[in-house]
Formats: structure tokens, sequence, C-alpha cells
């Protein structure tokens, strides 16, 4: 493939050939896999009753410091496939009655992944198929998946640059990340639901992290004056630390309560309609996958 000879599939605009070296994000020119299985702890109408398709790929082109599944977005973890066992991987996936087919972390995979699903999408594959994605994309790789996608399920992780930079190690990941999810609504439009379970649309989550309300503020804020009522809003409280932070201390520390009511009483403050918040405690280890690829 020659996008993957000149790689420029992410802001990080690498530039290597893949068959012979690998850039930041640490991905060859072959997918690698680390876990795959219905998934119920996706929003609602994206898992289910029967769970969401999900494949959880290996490394990742943001690598955030704070990343729970650290263990193959940093590390690597997985197993190496062909194409054809990918495409093996989806309708299994579909066999097993999943509501959908769920890629986790594919920025660095979409050629392979079009070429995969070109070839079954409305045919062998019948089911929707979901980006979920950290949104740190090239708008010229989001167009790659026109006709391919149905769901985009994209982050929105910083509005404040500092913020990126500090945690993600990016420069102006607010620009990059709004121009793809611009892109997303384009080619999806309005969000469709039908018998409890999303078909098309994008959902926007915003993982809010402790001490940084007023930036979670301003991501909902941009969302909502943009989109309206044309995209949901996920609020997130479930930030899950790890991992010692020398230099962020309030990383050490899970959301409070009153950090994340906080961030709703805005949305609802501004009018929003249509977003899902979660309640208790769901900041849980519980909710990261046991990655194992012994059956990829």
């Amino acid at each position: 493939m020659k996008t993957l000879e000149n790689c420029f599939l992410c802001p990080r605009n690498c530039g290597v050939n893949r068959y012979h070296t690998v850039g930041k994000c640490g991905a060859s020119a072959k997918i690698k896999i680390a876990h795959y299985d219905l998934h119920y702890w996706e929003e609602p109408i994206i898992s289910g009753e029967n769970g969401s398709g999900t494949i959880f790929f290996s490394y990742c082109n943001l690598k955030c410091i704070f990343c729970q599944n650290y263990k193959i977005s940093t590390g690597g973890y997985g197993k190496e496939v062909t194409n054809e066992r990918f495409q093996e991987l989806c309708l299994e996936l579909q066999d097993k009655k999943a509501n959908n087919i769920n890629l986790v972390t594919p920025t660095h995979y979409v050629p392979q992944i079009v070429d995969v699903l070109h070839k079954i999408k409305g045919k062998q594959l019948k089911i929707p198929i979901v980006y979920n994605t950290s949104s740190y994309e090239n708008v010229s790789t989001i167009q790659l998946l026109q006709g391919i996608v149905d769901i985009y399920l994209a982050d929105l992780k910083y509005y404040d640059d500092n913020l990126g930079q500090c945690y993600s190690h990016v420069e102006h990941y607010f620009q990059y990340a709004t121009l793809a999810i611009s892109e997303m609504v384009k080619q999806v439009g309005k969000f469709i639901i039908r018998d409890g379970l999303m078909k098309s649309g994008v959902i926007v989550r915003i993982l809010i992290l402790p001490g940084h309300v007023d930036d979670a503020k301003k991501i909902v804020h941009y969302l909502y004056t943009t989109y309206h009522d044309d995209i949901i809003i996920s609020l997130m409280n479930q930030y899950t630390p790890l991992r010692k932070f020398d230099k962020y201390p309030n990383l050490e520390r899970k959301v409070t309560e009153q950090e994340y009511q906080e961030v709703i009483d805005y949305a609802l403050n501004l009018g929003i309609q249509y977003a899902f918040i979660q309640e208790g405690e769901t900041q849980s280890e519980s909710f990261i996958p046991n990655f194992d690829c012994s059956t990829i």
C-alpha cells in the first residue's frame, strides 16, 4: 500500500516507510491486535444487550500518559495478523450477534481496514462499523473512511493546547481533532437510533480529567454551539489513576463527584438534550479489558 510507504495518516506526519521502520505510533505495515470480544461497557446505544464487537488494535498515535490501555497503546502488546485474519475476526463477532464492529484506536491501520471492509461491508458483514478514536487524525485519513464507517465514537480530549503538550506530547490537538470531527459529522450526519441502538452518527466523548473542569466545560460549549443536537455528547467520569506522575499530582486521583456534577450542570444549563452521563463509582480497573491475544 502506497500510503504506508510514506505515512502521513496522523498529524505527527512521520513520513516513514512502515514496511521498513516505524514512526511515533510504533506500528509497522502489518495489523496488530491485542484483543477482540463482545464489549458491554460502551454507551448503551452502542453496546446494547448483545454487546459491541470490539477489536483493540495495538499501538496508538496519541499515547496519553494516563492511558488506561497503556499496555497496548504504548507497550505494543498484541499479535500481528494478516488482513484475511482481521476479516475473519469481524465476521466471527457478527456471528456472536454483536451489534456492531467497534474498531478501537484504529488510525494507524486505516488503509488496511478500508481494504478489508470495502470487500465485505454490506455483503458478508451487515452490522454497523464504529470508529473509536482519539480524534488526533488528519482530515485526509477520515476521508478514506467515507462509506465504510457508520458511527464515529470520537474523543475530544483537550481544549487547551498546553494540556495536549503536557499529557500527550502533541501540538495543536484541539485544532486537529475538531477538523477531524467536522469531517465525521459531514460524512454521517445527524445521529440515527433505531430500536435502542445507534445505526449512524457521531458520539463525542469528553473524559473529565481531575483538576481540569474548566477545560471540559469549554469543550462542551464548543460542541454544542457548533453542532447543537446533531451529535451526542458523552460526559465520562471514569478517569482511572493507574500510576504515579511526579510532574502532575492531579492525575494521581479520581475525578470528584463535585467536579463531574459541575460539568453536567454546565451542559444542562446550555440546553443540551442528547448526552450520556455516568452514575455511581465507575472509575474502576474492571472496565479495562484483560488483554489476551491467545485466540487471535
